[in-house]
């Protein structure tokens, strides 16, 4: 979340919440800690709801609260940003059906569950839904929404200012380009968590809301 909220923090005009259940700081699994801007019951409509991922995100597709709020927030939104496994909770919410989305490359198949169509693509927009794939992916989603709302030039100004010119140290990064060996430890080191996932996404998939996928959408 952090990357892409420094991307969207710097967009002129933009006004960045952190929503929250109740007030109290959300420690993230890896320990940053993030002090609610608004909660579920005082956030207003906005512009663009963005949907960050993580192992919350496999508990909040099946929270009625969460589902719900999503599922307002994105109909009466301009944009509709997931980030990572963010995806599956606007699948959750109904959000995805007949379109195309992303995620983090372990959770991408899980998307048919909610009627999406699963894309490898790093970044992938369908109609007004931006998806993007695992972390990183984040921050070049966030720059193409910049550039989406407020024009190339401002998107690219930001990309200068943070930097962002990636050389990883190591080539890789996607199950096609990594060494198999590597492709082989990271899914024996995560299957526990993927058919925990995996049970919680059936589930979720039988409350998915009816109604239109999107604001503006015909899907």
């Amino acid at each position: 979340m952090t990357g892409p909220y420094e991307v969207l923090a710097a967009a002129p005009g933009f006004s960045v919440d952190f929503v929250a259940k109740t007030p109290d700081p959300v420690r993230s699994d890896r320990g940053l800690r993030f002090v609610p801007t608004q909660t579920l019951a005082s956030a207003p409509p906005c512009d663009l709801l963005v949907v960050p991922g993580g192992p919350g995100t496999d508990d909040a597709i099946l929270d009625p609260d969460w589902v719900a709020f999503t599922r307002r927030q994105a109909l009466g939104a301009r944009y509709v940003f997931g980030i990572c496994t963010g995806s599956l909770l606007l699948g959750a919410a109904g959000l995805l059906r007949g379109r195309r989305a992303s995620s983090h490359w372990r959770a991408r198949e899980l998307l048919a569950h909610f009627g999406a169509v699963p894309t490898d693509a790093r970044l992938c927009v369908d109609g007004n839904v931006f998806t993007a794939g695992g972390v990183t992916s984040g921050i070049d989603m966030a720059l193409k929404v910049v550039a989406t709302l407020c024009g190339d030039e401002v998107a690219k100004l930001i990309q200068l200012q943070i930097e962002y010119d990636p050389e990883p140290p190591f080539p890789g990064g996607t199950p096609k380009t990594s060494e198999p060996d590597i492709v082989r430890q990271y899914l024996a080191q995560s299957q526990a968590r993927f058919e925990q996932r995996s049970a919680k996404v059936r589930q979720a998939a039988l409350n998915v809301p009816d109604g239109p996928a999107a604001a503006g959408s015909a899907a």
